[in-house]
């Protein structure tokens, strides 16, 4: 009895040390608790079987029973998770994996998403942000010695404008030791719009961060104060006033590991180690990241896949659905949202639409806007200027003149920004390229002119005939003027039919599907 009471007392040493290293979650849901559990079965069990050798060494024989081998313990316990978690794996709950996201099907593109305001839109994506970040530390010379970029780099609201914050971090543990009295100095701040760049230096550093060791160290600080809580990937982000906090989503799950959702978040303030919990419906709106961006599409995915039944997307996959690779952010109305398109489960070279979720409250909503497939509309800005060898960024969707519009930035090998691209969403093949220097305004207006692209008005059709037609080049496109016999005036582009309009006339008879306006915009032609 004493040599297993020895035992427990050296697996619960072994226990404590591995508790504190590890930081597991103490909860019957968190599949890393059930590690820690088997890790100490395995210590006990190679305890009490160095004590039995012992005793044999000494006695020749082992006085008593040890009862059950606790190793086979830990098989039996990971059988027994299998079996539970079957009940709730897809085949037996189809429409709890399908409702994990609330999706608004209703969503009308032109009323929702407001036109495109250039001063609002986040022309750099994080690889852009990373680099003026790293750049601008680099000409930190009291604090590039001491501590390096993290690469987070969170996409936030800030007072009006849009920005990428991420912290500073200890450079290694020795610096670490020389500065944890006074803590991080400071974090990076990159407007996502203008490229601006600069360190945000605190008067008071941050002591609680993830690069700091022992009771500094970020999660291990959390886990002491939070045992049972499941934490999610952590963001940073600042407040109105630009005091930077950690965001750090609780996670729930149903059974072990499945089903994931976030039921609040845990904010500390790293300066001073404070924390507050908020569940969902109680967070700041100053907070921008509660959802994963990666949670938000695996729900999505799961809503797309099972909204008909387990066995309808093994077998028949009627309407079944998913998200596409690759995803951006919108900043709407004071929010981030995060963009990605859906995709018939059949066919991914097109998307069947696209769905808007709001980083904060997980509101989502699906906008039926049939067009390009982002990576087919990525490859055809690239081919723009295939002999630039330029990389696109992942599409922005826009509002342009009501129209959905893919804004991609074209990179060089260096990564920096050289040109941007408008892609039309409906039609890829209507892609223009400018160069970077004549701003995004300018290039926004030369996409217009070259195609001519009609608001999003109700479209009409009409019958027509043609009481005169003249031609006019218009910055390098040819745009055609008809005037029927009713006296209303029509505007067309060359790219609209390149084979048909040269060679009309006065008297011929047209089929017409136009925009109404002073001058109404033909956007079909059919020569009778």
């Amino acid at each position: 009895m004493k040599r297993k009471l020895i035992n427990v007392f050296i697996t619960l040493v072994v226990g404590l040390i591995y508790f504190y290293f590890a930081i597991p979650a103490i909860n019957l849901t968190n599949p890393s608790f059930y590690v820690f559990v088997a890790f100490l079965l395995l210590v006990y069990g190679a305890l009490n079987a160095g004590s039995s050798a012992v005793e044999i060494l000494h006695k020749g024989s082992v006085n008593g029973r040890y009862g059950f081998n606790t190793v086979m313990l830990i098989p039996c316990m990971f059988l027994l998770i299998v079996i539970a978690n079957l009940f709730v794996t897809p085949l037996f709950d189809s429409k709890g994996y399908a409702s994990r996201i609330a999706i608004d099907e209703t969503g009308s593109f032109s009323d929702d998403i407001a036109p495109v305001d250039f001063k609002r839109v986040p022309l750099l994506d994080k690889d852009s942000s990373q680099k003026l970040g790293d750049r601008t530390m680099g000409e930190m010379s009291d604090l590039v010695s001491q501590y390096y970029v993290s690469d987070l780099y969170t996409q936030i609201n800030y007072n009006e404008d849009i920005v990428r914050v991420t912290p500073l971090e200890y450079a290694d543990i020795i610096k670490f030791i020389s500065n944890h009295k006074d803590g991080v100095k400071g974090y990076i701040m990159v407007n996502s719009v203008t490229g601006e760049s600069n360190v945000v230096r605190l008067d008071e550093g941050m002591k609680y961060v993830p690069s700091a060791v022992f009771n500094k160290d970020m999660m291990r600080h959390l886990r002491f104060k939070y045992p049972t809580v499941i934490f999610g990937t952590y963001t940073f982000e600042i407040d109105d006033e630009g005091k930077p906090f950690f965001i750090i989503p609780k996670v729930k799950y149903s059974m072990v590991g499945l089903k994931k959702d976030i039921s609040g978040v845990i904010v500390l303030d790293p300066v001073s180690g404070k924390t507050e919990d908020y569940e969902i419906g109680e967070i700041p709106n100053w907070i921008d990241h509660v959802y994963e961006a990666d949670l938000i599409i695996e729900q999505t995915d799961d809503w797309g896949t099972y909204k008909g039944g387990f066995w309808n997307s093994v077998f028949a996959q009627k309407n079944v659905v998913n998200t596409t690779d690759g995803y951006n952010y919108l900043a709407m109305d004071g929010d981030i949202y995060l963009y990605t398109g859906i995709t018939s489960i059949q066919n991914d070279e097109s998307n069947l639409g696209f769905i808007l979720a709001n980083m904060r409250t997980k509101e989502t909503t699906f906008y039926s806007v049939p067009g390009a497939e982002e990576y087919s509309a990525m490859a055809s800005a690239e081919g723009q200027v295939q002999e630039m060898s330029y990389s696109s960024t992942f599409p922005l969707l826009i509002n342009l003149n009501n129209r959905p519009t893919y804004l991609v930035s074209l990179k060089d090998a260096a990564g920096l920004v050289k040109k941007y691209a408008f892609i039309d969403v409906q039609d890829y093949q209507k892609v223009t390229v400018s160069d970077v220097s004549l701003g995004i305004d300018k290039a926004a207006s030369s996409y217009l002119n070259s195609y001519k692209l009609e608001d999003g008005g109700e479209s009409k059709t009409e019958t027509i005939k043609i009481a005169s037609i003249t031609s006019a080049i218009m910055d390098g496109n040819t745009n055609y003027f008809i005037v029927d016999d009713q006296k209303n005036r029509y505007m067309v582009n060359i790219a609209v039919s390149s084979s048909t309009l040269p060679f009309l006339k006065v008297g011929d008879t047209l089929d017409v599907k136009y925009v109404e306006g002073t001058i109404r915009t033909i956007k079909e032609i059919n020569s009778k």
